[in-house]
């Protein structure tokens, strides 16, 4: 074979390899996207109680719905190194508070975290929340088969609707 064909030949070869690495990017990505879209949970009112100066605990609320069965088996946030999911419940007089490992979301069934229930505390606080201010969280779910996938939520900092007076909040955020 000559040089000229040579040539010619390993770059259309090389183009064609190109092109179908493209395709099989875009299919990727949509592969992805789909995947994402279904193993989104909505997550709504998100929100933070403000902390005092010196106090180190603090509490968040939200309210999930999910298109699936999927546990929240891991939270982080930009604003502590430690938040952990919990329950609070009465026995016998008695609130009682305990940790859980994993919090299981049955599909289309909504879930809320709010004061006097379930919800999320933040240890160790870097500073005091102050009304107004945005916490980021970072959601990690665990599917059935194991697959895990994070997601993206922004909370505000704000007084309980009861604590403030105000029955009526117009506020949401919508994540999807």
């Amino acid at each position: 074979m000559n040089h000229t064909l040579f040539k010619h030949c390993l770059r259309t070869l090389i183009l064609t390899l190109a092109i179908g690495a493209t395709f099989v990017q875009a299919k990727d990505a949509a592969t992805q996207n789909s995947i994402a879209e279904k193993n989104s949970v909505s997550v709504e009112n998100a929100w933070v109680r403000p902390t005092n100066a010196g106090q180190e605990v603090g509490a968040a609320y939200m309210t999930f719905t999910s298109k699936q069965n999927v546990n929240l088996v891991h939270v982080e946030s930009d604003v502590t190194k430690s938040v952990e999911i919990h329950s609070m419940d009465m026995q016998n007089g008695v609130m009682k508070m305990r940790m859980l490992e994993t919090l299981a979301l049955v599909a289309g069934k909504p879930y809320q975290l709010a004061p006097g229930g379930f919800h999320l505390m933040l240890f160790d606080l870097k500073k005091p929340l102050t009304e107004g201010e945005q916490v980021n969280f970072t959601l990690t779910f665990k599917l059935q088969n194991n697959i895990e996938f994070k997601q993206q939520v922004k909370a505000v900092v704000k007084v309980a609707n009861e604590e403030a007076g105000n029955k009526h909040d117009t506020h949401e955020h919508h994540h999807h």
